[in-house]
């Protein structure tokens, strides 16, 4: 149980730094009217790597809370 804690928290941290290192769009909610260039720009290199990362690790950290919510009970 302490382990899978850890684990959770160290994960946790990953999911923000991961975030954090990404480059800001810079278009926040102004692609829901229409201007979306967000949805045509495919990421490249270091971008395309950090989004799989950030799936991956958060991922790991929703599995983690449901087996922490499991083994608790």
């Amino acid at each position: 149980m302490i382990v899978l804690i850890a684990f959770q928290f160290i994960i946790s941290i990953a999911v923000i730094i991961i975030v954090l290192a990404q480059p800001s769009k810079g278009e926040g909610f102004g692609s829901i009217g229409g201007g979306g260039q967000l949805f045509h720009n495919k990421a490249r290199g270091w971008e395309a790597i950090l989004e799989k990362l950030t799936t991956y690790a958060a991922v790991l950290f929703m599995v983690s809370s449901v087996l922490l919510i499991l083994l608790n009970k």
